[in-house]
């Protein structure tokens, strides 16, 4: 059985009156304190999470978003075939990196050396942006329910005082 909405509110001040305010959470304590207030708990956290990138965080973001594109791997495999062709059939002079192409297989292993860690570096920030984004939502819809209950508890009040004024006026 769902708890009626006022006891509901009743239940939420008396776990905050329990707690004491200092006990309750920094996250909660932010989204009451902005209820009291009557101040907004939104705000753009993209603005907030790229104003903080230094210029190493931006370029592994722009190498990760590049090594993941159709360019690179249009552009990747035109090196790999233009290498294995200048150095097979079209040079009739002794080839630089002749059959099995060892040096072409220490420059892709390179390439692959420095790109995961780079794409590993973008994926964990772009995780704590995601991380940032949902306590961000959760301080929202604290705050929406917050002011939903309180809603309630306005309406199911002038719905009693206007049930007792229809009673009073029945009866006299």
């Amino acid at each position: 059985m769902a708890t009626p909405p006022n006891e509901a509110v009743k239940l939420l001040a008396q776990r905050i009156l329990d707690m004491g305010f200092d006990d309750i959470p920094a996250r909660e304590r932010h989204v009451i304190e902005r209820v009291a207030k009557r101040l907004a708990v939104s705000r753009n956290v993209n603005v907030e999470f790229d104003t903080e990138l230094t210029f190493g965080k931006r370029l592994a973001d722009r190498v990760a978003a590049f090594g993941g594109s159709w360019t690179f791997l249009i552009l990747f495999g035109a090196v790999i075939v233009l290498w294995i062709a200048g150095n097979s059939a079209i040079l009739a002079a002794p080839a630089f990196d002749p059959y099995p192409f060892i040096l072409l297989n220490l420059l892709l292993s390179l390439i692959a050396a420095v790109q995961a860690p780079v794409i590993m570096m973008s994926q964990n920030r772009l995780a704590a942006k995601d991380r940032l984004q949902a306590a961000h939502d959760y301080e929202v819809n604290l705050k929406a329910e917050i002011e939903i209950m309180a809603l309630h508890e306005k309406l199911d009040e002038m719905r009693s005082k206007d049930l007792a004024e229809l009673i009073r006026h029945v009866k006299g």
